[in-house]
């Protein structure tokens, strides 16, 4: 049986990893005042001049139901089944579409990542890797369902401007937050983005302290796979965190950007470590 593996473009995956896992996206929309652009035709750079020139964040569309079908049978073509990974149902309304779609169509399987980024892409990587081993498609989902707990999804941020503006952050936290600068863990619990510890000083003193404490709470990895995903670092940042995922036995420790839907709401300097625990 020949499976399509595929995600949104909030996968956050590098072409060479979407090539490398074969895994199939089909794009949000990011809307910068009147214009409308894919996810992948604007860079992190034009949201971040956007929001300093216009005070405002940029939008995000999920895609529809109609697009879904489209890109579902698009997968058909060449495939006998289709396994689908959506962004969290919790932060946005694609998994719904999506199953919308999917209900009316045959060989169409749809997980609910109740996670972002390379969270979803631990799951894709794992569907990939089950499909490739003989799996049914209907088996794939079932197992990558029964792993969607394990994904440890956290990221930590310098400032909670976006998420404020975004209405992910309460104007209390976010008046505290930056009068003491502090630097928030922010951590998918269910499928829903919460403060999850505080931080205060540099970022790469704040990136080491978030790397030991994630790795010392959630300490039973499956250390074939970890992400390092931001949407701005320093190099300095980045090299601390995959030093840190490298000491603890990590196999494949891939670097990755965020991608525009992802840095529209969480803003620069915005980094995360990333992996399947238990």
């Amino acid at each position: 049986m020949k499976i399509a593996i595929t995600a949104e473009s909030t996968i956050d995956l590098t072409k060479e990893l979407l090539e490398k896992y074969n895994i199939k996206i089909t794009p949000f929309t990011v809307i910068l005042g009147e214009q409308e652009y894919k996810d992948g035709e604007v860079t992190q750079e034009d949201i971040f001049k956007f929001v300093a020139e216009k005070k405002i964040l940029p939008k995000t569309a999920a895609i529809n139901e109609a697009q879904y079908t489209e890109f579902f049978e698009e997968q058909l073509k060449d495939n006998d089944a289709v396994v689908h990974i959506c962004l969290s149902s919790a932060i946005s309304t694609a998994c719904f579409q999506a199953k919308e779609a999917a209900s009316k169509m045959q060989n169409v399987y749809i997980v609910d990542s109740q996670s972002l980024s390379t969270g979803i892409a631990l799951l894709a990587i794992y569907a990939r890797e089950l499909a490739e081993s003989g799996n049914s498609a209907e088996k794939v989902w079932s197992m990558v369902n029964e792993r969607v707990p394990a994904v440890q999804a956290s990221f930590v941020v310098k400032k909670l401007d976006y998420l404020h503006k975004g209405g992910r952050c309460s104007s209390v936290a976010y008046f505290g937050a930056n009068i003491l600068q502090i630097r928030p863990q922010i951590i998918l619990k269910e499928g829903k983005m919460g403060v999850h510890r505080k931080y205060m000083g540099k970022m790469e003193k704040v990136v080491a302290n978030y790397c030991k404490d994630t790795l010392n709470e959630f300490n039973t990895p499956d250390l074939k796979n970890a992400f390092v995903t931001y949407t701005t670092a320093t190099p300095e940042m980045i090299e601390i965190a995959k030093k840190a995922l490298k000491e603890r036995g990590f196999e494949n420790i891939y670097e990755t950007r965020a991608g525009a839907t992802i840095t529209s709401h969480c803003g620069e300097n915005t980094l995360g470590i990333l992996y399947i625990n238990g």
